[in-house]
């Protein structure tokens, strides 16, 4: 693993060991991302899912927001899960009025427009850029995708025949270096969105 990109996994809150086993599963070594220097040993980052307004309230209490947004405003490639999502999208609904995100992805996003924990579910979506059969994914508390803008790749929507509001939501982005999903993939055992995420970071090196 020691010749593939190294890629920092924020380890404030989340599933910060899923995501680790399957970034070096898929190519890369994973470290620990808790303080500002340690993103300028890295080339891309994970940013877990979690509660998004305590990971705000904790990048701004270890002095890491400031320094993320200007390593995402210099290109570097960063995915985020479910709150990982929250944080890089332009724009927050239903969110608190002190939340303060990254940014960087031309998004709206609605927090837990899925519904609380107990409306959590699993669902088979195609998702582009990583091949195969349907990805198994799943929903916790989730955020979608309400509007991307036009640089914005839509990479997978909740199939149509799915009942409720639901039905073809964006659940899966690219823009750029930046990829964001609803859903946690770390998960599943399932690491083809890591192997996605690291040909980014590859490509970007």
């Amino acid at each position: 693993m020691a010749s593939g990109p190294v890629i920092g996994v924020l380890a404030l809150q989340g599933d910060v060991r899923e995501h680790s086993a399957a970034l070096e599963a898929s190519g890369a070594r994973a470290v620990p991302v808790r303080r500002a220097s340690e993103l300028d040993g890295i080339d891309g980052l994970v940013l877990p899912g979690g509660e998004s307004t305590t990971v705000s309230r904790l990048l701004q209490v270890f002095e890491l927001l400031e320094p993320l947004r200007a390593k995402v405003r210099g290109g570097l490639p960063v995915y985020g899960s479910c709150a990982g999502m929250i944080l890089l999208a332009e724009e927050v609904l239903d969110t608190r009025p002190d939340h303060q995100g990254v940014g960087g992805l031309d998004v709206v996003v609605r927090r837990n427009a899925f519904g609380r924990q107990v409306d959590s579910f699993e669902a088979d979506l195609e998702v582009d850029g990583v091949g195969g059969e349907p990805f198994h994914a799943v929903f916790i508390r989730a955020p979608w995708v309400e509007k991307a803008g036009a640089d914005v790749e839509v990479l997978a929507t909740v199939a149509p025949a799915d009942d409720g509001d639901a039905a073809g939501r964006i659940v899966a982005v690219r823009q750029g270096p930046l990829l964001a999903t609803s859903f946690h993939p770390e998960l599943t055992g399932d690491t083809r969105v890591h192997r996605y995420f690291v040909e980014i970071v590859r490509g970007q090196s």
